[in-house]
């Protein structure tokens, strides 16, 4: 007799997957996990919008430029300016540099296939003889070492991919913090449904990458790469930033006799969704930035929210990566439901069992992470 119920999962976070079969998220509903994870996503939007337009002005004007001394300022110079990035008075574009070259060395989908193309290499030889073309200097070191430029130009593809997926994840969180000021956003679930709708509507925008040199220009990614916003940067973003990350320097060591870092690639867990927030605000861990920089920009009704606790503003960017990283499980939850091979509200028994293999699976990279943490 064949069954017509679904099987209880063995799976060690079962629970988990019923709370996404049920329609819940990775993250509980309450009213207390809405405001920190609305508030959050404000101030990320606000800063991500800044680390948008400095990646593409790297990219659309510091490209192949040696030593850019003046790629955080986006083409405005000015002696004030300077002391303030010397003071560090400033948004650290550092951490926005870090997330690509996270993604960069991770690679994954069709921006990293498309890079080792013979078409890209072909674009990209064209673009370095015009950019350099009066430089006997560089021509002569790129016959030396003809895949060092290239490399510099893959890396500008890279600034170009994630500043072009950081302006729609931007728009998309600051509009979700107007529906919630409007009263349209009240649970959790309705962060992750806006988040989903947001991905489902932007997965077909197309990637591309043009450099304007005199009146030539040149086009490094093409509409012809087909690439796209959502299996060619959300979804290697999500697979480099949010799962495999890198180690941060100083609190794990890189000599390889001390083994402390896995042998592959693939089994790398230093992502948002793993990362320890004690550390932040130590010297030399990357998020400290992006925590310093989200600081600066908090609702009011956060910070208020933050002010309860017992230590108040003594602890305050731990709370932010605290809350950053609920609001990381929102956006997962949504990718989870985005990508399922059935809707997750499906009766039919096939297709249930097809997405019970599909959660179970996402779980298994999940054991190690903090999901239980952020329960509370």
């Amino acid at each position: 007799m064949l069954s017509t119920q679904l099987d209880p999962s063995k799976h060690p976070l079962a629970a988990y997957i019923y709370q996404l079969e049920s329609g819940q998220a990775l993250l509980p509903d309450s009213p207390v996990h809405v405001t920190e994870v609305v508030g959050i996503l404000k101030s990320y939007g606000v800063v991500l919008d800044a680390y948008s337009i400095n990646l593409n002005y790297i990219a659309d004007h510091q490209c192949l430029v040696i030593l850019p001394f003046f790629k955080y300022f986006n083409g405005q110079v000015s002696f004030t300016k300077l002391l303030q990035h010397w003071w560090h008075d400033r948004i650290n574009y550092e951490y926005a540099e870090y997330c690509m070259k996270g993604m960069f060395w991770h690679g994954g989908g069709g921006l990293d296939a498309y890079l080792d193309t013979p078409d890209f290499r072909q674009r990209a030889e064209v673009l370095i003889r015009d950019k350099f073309k009066t430089n006997p200097f560089m021509l002569g070191l790129h016959r030396l070492f003809p895949d060092f430029l290239p490399e510099q130009l893959r890396m500008m593809a890279y600034y170009s991919g994630l500043g072009q997926f950081w302006r729609v994840m931007s728009d998309m969180f600051l509009s979700l913090s107007d529906r919630y000021d409007a009263g349209e956003i009240t649970t959790i679930p309705d962060v992750v449904s806006h988040i989903r709708e947001g991905l489902v509507a932007a997965a077909s925008q197309p990637i591309v990458y043009n450099v304007q040199l005199g009146d030539r220009t040149h086009e490094i990614i093409p509409p012809s790469a087909g690439l796209t916003f959502l299996a060619d940067t959300a979804i290697p973003y999500v697979e480099a930033i949010f799962f495999r990350g890198t180690p941060f320097p100083g609190t794990i060591s890189y000599n390889a006799q001390a083994y402390q870092i896995p042998f592959y690639q693939q089994d790398f867990a230093y992502g948002a969704l793993f990362a320890d927030p004690l550390p932040v605000g130590g010297s030399g861990i990357p998020p400290t930035l992006l925590m310093q920089d989200m600081r600066h920009f908090l609702p009011d009704y956060l910070r208020d929210l933050y002010q309860q606790s017992t230590r108040q503003d003594d602890d305050l960017r731990v709370k932010i990566c605290e809350t950053f990283q609920k609001s990381m499980f929102c956006v997962t939850t949504a990718t989870i439901q985005g990508l399922a091979p059935y809707p997750l509200s499906t009766t039919t028994l096939d297709e249930r069992r097809a997405n019970r293999a599909y959660l179970e699976n996402w779980m298994n990279r999940f054991v190690t992470s903090r999901i239980q943490e952020v329960q509370i």
